[in-house]
């Protein structure tokens, strides 16, 4: 890659990866959620998360770029680390402080990558890609915080028990 132009072409496909990578890694955290509250968020940011991947996928035809060919190998990673996780819970209720904790690691990744995306797309003078991002990034956001909500709420002290 030798311009920004390119890093962000990357940035994108990168990011339908992950999203791709989710959308397939969702249904399980919602099938191991025990929580009617947190099986119901993650449902919801399942259906976010496909809107997610098609609107990178519009901002992709839109750039005249191909959203495909690029392993996110980063969501992979945190994927891994969620199943493996859901093979070791031994509770319920560690089972649903442990999904948060994983589902906010996926989240933390992609606030940061969108906030990057929102970054280059402005700078490369992409007004209304950018604002596309930034919808994409404000609902990430939304997501994690709903997530501290159930969390520190009374998830977390279920599980100290």
């Amino acid at each position: 890659m030798k311009t920004l132009k390119e890093l962000f072409e990357h940035q994108l496909k990168d990011l339908y990866s992950a999203e791709s990578q989710l959308v397939e890694a969702l249904p399980k955290m919602v099938e191991n959620a025990s929580d009617s509250k947190l099986k119901q968020a993650f449902e919801d940011h399942l259906e976010e998360t496909k809107n997610h991947r098609e609107r990178i996928k519009e901002i992709c035809d839109e750039l005249g770029i191909k959203p495909g060919g690029e392993k996110c190998k980063a969501m992979e990673g945190l994927i891994k680390e969620a199943k493996g996780f859901i093979d070791e819970a031994d509770s319920d209720e560690v089972m649903n402080a442990g999904l948060i904790a994983e589902a906010q690691r996926v989240e933390h990744y992609e606030i940061s990558g969108y906030g990057t995306a929102v970054r280059f797309a402005k700078q490369l003078g992409h007004k209304d890609i950018a604002q596309k991002l930034q919808s994409t990034l404000d609902e990430e956001y939304n997501a994690d915080n709903k997530l501290d909500k159930l969390a520190e709420g009374y998830i977390n002290k279920e599980a100290i028990a």
